[in-house]
């Protein structure tokens, strides 16, 4: 057993050398140099969350994200705290908070609902909110083993940690919470079920009241375990709290988990209020009374007007031209620009005609007009180019985007992807459209997923004379209408914990993947996911996934639309905070660190 304090994350070098190794693999002699990102705004640099480091000397040989376990100091981890001298304490944070709750349930739910439980949680590990690298640190677990065949991970957990409501942590409540996310029962939705399948979980055990063991069925990356652990979704909650009501809280607002602020008061609509957790298992931590999370529309006017005036201590999510106003005046405010780990995308129910036919979903897929769509979103929320079926942050693992600009469906002008649609149409028996039924199209009502479903209803019509009606959906209550397949095609967002592609894949395109919400099954591709999954030399490992994104091409699951950035604006007056550029954004929403000089 090697004993883990802490577990640095960098990406940058890792970058490097599997560029490296693919110009080795090409026959070429150039020096490497990392992949391109999409062209989009000017970006902070990015350091995906679960990538992990690579220890001097090893560069040259590894070139995917894998966790070099080594013995750390046997000196624990010092308690987290500001990075400022002497921070203020007390005061109340207020923050623009962009969406309707439709339940409180975070783990089945979507950043809405995660937003607002952040400050109430604690993970086992957590990736550091004031670095600039995100290293992994301990949270409730102290410190952690991985034994040497990589199949069992042993955490050992903080003594004297309390509940909100003065119950004790056990191994015992870890094991029930991630028991429901890797193991959901009947009647639980786990959208992120993937990443833990993704990382071979066959068993958690409550090994004493301090120490929890993961079983694996066969050694994996450890960025795939750690990285699904130190998400923001996967908070710790108390197992007779989850048994209490049948393993749902849907209902529930005033849960009681470990974290740093507690459960104060909701109106619908209006706030979600939490106060200082005075039992805190971290004495220097939080610094505010509490925070207040104000209704503000994502994406529109209200959240710049929220914070120009006042209203609010900091914005998430501000149309461009509003960010634009805040930066004008830097004397009172920062802002940034980062990417995040999210894919705009549009799913194909393939259990109903005619979606079932994978030559009318590359026909759609073919004349959609990503640029147009990105540049007609422009106005109300800055995105990337998208990028294929992985995200630019992958790195070396995505296509180049010069690549990728090149091919059947991304490239431009469109003329001769359209001619190959209405091909593929007469091909399918619907010529230019004709003999098909108007198609379902669920739209979440959020102000850029709403602009998606316009620009996609307006090309498909355009180009293919094939008529989409579009049926708007709460984003509280969306993972639920889409499981029932009461659709036809639906637009949604989608994340991913690591930067190996396999668990992102397995949790979009997998069979019974928690994020195949088009419910696509092929049995070439689960083989070719099964083998990245075992594939160690890096070299065949890409060769892999080059032939698995050959399949997704042919057979169109989903459309992607764009990746997703997002805009900050908070007072100058609001200290012990850092934003990263990173795919761990929605990690960092505890707020434990922050205080207010004023």
């Amino acid at each position: 057993m090697l004993r883990v304090r802490w577990l640095k994350i960098t990406f940058i070098p890792i970058l490097v050398a599997l560029s490296m190794v693919l110009a080795v693999a090409c026959g070429s002699s150039a020096t490497a140099t990392p992949v391109p990102a999409p062209t989009a705004a000017p970006l902070a640099t990015a350091v995906p969350a679960g990538a992990t480091a690579v220890p001097a000397g090893d560069a040259a040989t590894s070139a995917v994200p894998t966790a070099k376990v080594g013995r750390f100091p046997d000196t624990p981890f010092p308690l987290l705290k500001a990075l400022e001298a002497n921070p203020k304490r007390g005061g109340v944070f207020r923050r623009g908070f962009g969406i309707e709750i439709a339940h409180f349930d975070f783990q089945q739910g979507s950043v809405v609902n995660l937003f607002v439980a952040s400050p109430t949680i604690d993970n086992l590990i957590r990736q550091h909110p004031l670095s600039q690298d995100r290293e992994l640190v301990p949270d409730l677990a102290t410190s952690w083993d991985i034994s040497e065949d990589g199949k069992l991970y042993t955490f050992y957990l903080r003594e004297g940690v309390k509940f909100h409501d003065g119950a004790l942590m056990t191994s015992e409540d870890v094991k029930a919470t991630l028991d429901r996310m890797i193991f959901p029962p009947a009647g639980v939705i786990s959208p992120r079920a993937s990443w833990w399948e993704a990382a071979a979980i066959q068993e958690l055990k409550a090994v004493d009241p301090l120490t929890v063991q993961f079983v694996l069925s066969e050694p994996r990356d450890t960025s795939l375990l750690l990285g699904a652990l130190a998400s923001g979704w996967s908070g710790i909650l108390r197992k007779q709290t989850l048994v209490d009501n049948n393993f749902d809280l849907k209902r529930v607002k005033d849960f009681p988990a470990t974290g740093p602020f507690k459960f104060l008061d909701y109106s619908d609509h209006e706030f979600f209020r939490v106060e200082r957790n005075e039992d805190y298992w971290n004495p220097e931590l939080p610094y505010l009374d509490e925070i207040h999370s104000i209704h503000l529309n994502y994406w529109t006017p209200e959240m710049a007007a929220g914070v120009l005036t006042d209203l609010v201590d900091y914005g998430f999510a501000l149309e461009p031209s509003g960010f634009a106003r805040v930066q004008e005046k830097s004397d009172r405010f920062e802002t940034a620009l980062v990417p995040l780990h999210v894919q705009f995308a549009v799913w194909f129910n393939t259990r109903k005609p005619p979606l079932d036919d994978a030559r009318v979903r590359r026909a759609i897929h073919l004349v959609i007009d990503r640029y147009a769509i990105r540049e007609t979103n422009s106005s109300v929320h800055p995105s990337q180019f998208g990028a294929g079926y992985l995200h630019a942050l992958f790195g070396g693992f995505s296509l180049p985007i010069e690549e990728l600009q090149q091919m059947p469906a991304y490239r431009q002008p469109k003329e001769q992807d359209i001619e190959i649609a209405r091909a593929l149409l007469v091909e399918a028996g619907f010529p230019n459209g004709e003999g098909m039924r108007e198609l379902s199209f669920r739209v979440r009502q959020v102000a850029h997923h709403v602009l998606h479903g316009s620009s996609v209803e307006q090309q498909v019509r355009t180009a293919l004379n094939i008529k989409l009606k579009i049926v708007p959906t709460d984003v509280g209550v969306w993972f639920e209408d889409v499981q029932k397949g009461d659709f036809d095609l639906t637009t949604g967002a989608s994340e991913f914990a690591s930067v190996d592609p396999s668990s992102y894949w397995r949790g979009l395109y997998g069979t019974d993947g928690a994020q195949n919400y088009g419910f696509w099954s092929n049995a070439e591709f689960d083989s070719a996911l099964d083998a990245m999954d075992r594939e160690t030399d890096p070299v065949k490992r890409i060769k892999i996934m080059r032939d698995a994104e050959k399949i997704l091409e042919r057979e169109v699951p989903q459309l992607t639309l764009a990746y997703e950035n997002v805009t900050h604006a908070w007072a100058k007056y609001v200290k012990g905070h850092t934003i990263a550029a990173d795919i761990g954004l929605w990690d960092n929403l505890r707020w434990d660190t922050v205080w207010l000089d004023k």
